[in-house]
């Protein structure tokens, strides 16, 4: 059984295009860092976007544990990708894609692809290692994209009533969602957790 901690990168800058943390997102990465130190991971693995790599720099400080680039892990469409896009465009295109998993985007690929994207890597991982603990420092769409595409309704609405339709809103920045997977089904350890960063 393979242990999958899915961390969402910690708050960026408010800017357009692929931007650093932000002081408050650093904060909250250091928290994550020290939370997930004790958990003996053996791999971490990150989105090339720079807000993911520098969340996953303070875990793998932390764990002692080399970072590894992963294009799986990237979001469905990040803002700035489309040359002079606004902010409210780039929310058009983000809630169709979420309305309509089959769209993809003018840049970007659709919400079933990224699901897919990151149910790849999961059983890829699988496939190469047994009985390890995996950090996957990634983004909020691509973790509701992928547990859409493998639980059941029935499974989502015991993690929340609506969760389809208020998915890009459950997943909050450094939270941690916790799966395990032994090569044929996928279990829920723990979902969108951020009661680490409330700790002092």
């Amino acid at each position: 059984m393979n242990t999958f901690y899915l961390v969402r990168h910690g708050i960026k800058e408010k800017s357009v295009g692929d931007v650093s943390l932000s002081l408050t997102g650093i904060k909250q990465a250091k928290k994550t860092a020290d939370y997930i130190k004790d958990k003996q991971i053996n791999y971490i693995f990150t989105s090339p976007l720079q807000r993911a790599k520098e969340t996953a720099k303070y875990i793998s400080a932390k764990t002692k544990t080399k970072v590894i680039e992963d294009i799986r892990l990237r979001e469905r469409a990040n803002w700035g990708d489309i040359q002079g896009q606004s902010f409210e465009a780039f929310v058009e295109i983000w809630n169709k894609c979420s309305i309509n998993r089959d769209y993809i985007p003018p840049s970007g690929i659709s919400a079933k692809q990224t699901g897919q994207r990151l149910e790849q890597f999961i059983i890829d991982c699988t496939n190469q290692f047994s009985n390890r603990k995996t950090v996957a420092v990634t983004h909020g769409g691509i973790i509701t994209d992928f547990m859409i595409n493998v639980f059941s309704n029935e499974q989502l609405r015991k993690l929340h009533p609506n969760f389809i339709a208020t998915q890009s809103q459950l997943i909050p920045e450094c939270s941690i969602t916790v799966i395990r997977y032994d090569g044929h089904t996928y279990d829920i350890d723990d979902f969108a957790s951020f009661t680490h960063l409330t700790s002092d």
